[in-house]
């Protein structure tokens, strides 16, 4: 007798998924090696791994998540302003900035990394988005669970 492994909170994955927004795929790994991942490490939002817990190994879903559910509503809190003096601190002084272009920060308790999209590019500062890129928007996510641990 063989009994089917679920996927649990903490369980370690080998899977096919394709997470697709408003503009297309995001990530796809079909047509490429497996991805790995442990559920609970922050490699997918928590509203994602939650939607994924009880698959079964072999199982291949479409899970469409609404908008603002994977990965939180649009804050508009988050759309601030940067001054030059701070961008210089953090990077290259004599850096220039194009709108849409994706710019890293160190989180302030050195605890990691966050990105930001430059909406506007002024003479004294940049405008950042510091919204995740999904959010407010719905998602597509189709998986393929070939293992479970």
């Amino acid at each position: 007798m063989t009994s089917t492994n679920l996927i649990q909170p903490g369980s370690f994955l080998t899977l096919h998924y394709r997470l697709s927004g408003p503009q297309g795929d995001i990530i796809n790994t079909f047509g490429g090696p497996p991805a790995t991942l442990s559920l609970g490490n922050n490699e997918l939002s928590p509203a994602i791994e939650a939607r994924m817990l009880g698959l079964a190994e072999g199982e291949h879903v479409t899970l469409d998540l609404p908008a603002g559910e994977a990965f939180g509503e649009r804050n508009p809190e988050m759309i601030q302003w940067v001054s030059r003096q701070l961008l210089s601190q953090f990077g290259d002084a004599q850096a220039t900035y194009q709108v849409g272009e994706v710019v890293e920060f160190p989180a302030p308790d050195n605890g990691g990394r966050y990105a930001g999209a430059v909406q506007q590019v002024g003479e004294e500062a940049v405008l950042f988005d510091f919204n995740h890129p999904l959010a407010g928007h719905a998602v597509s996510l189709e998986v393929h669970v070939i293992g479970v641990l």
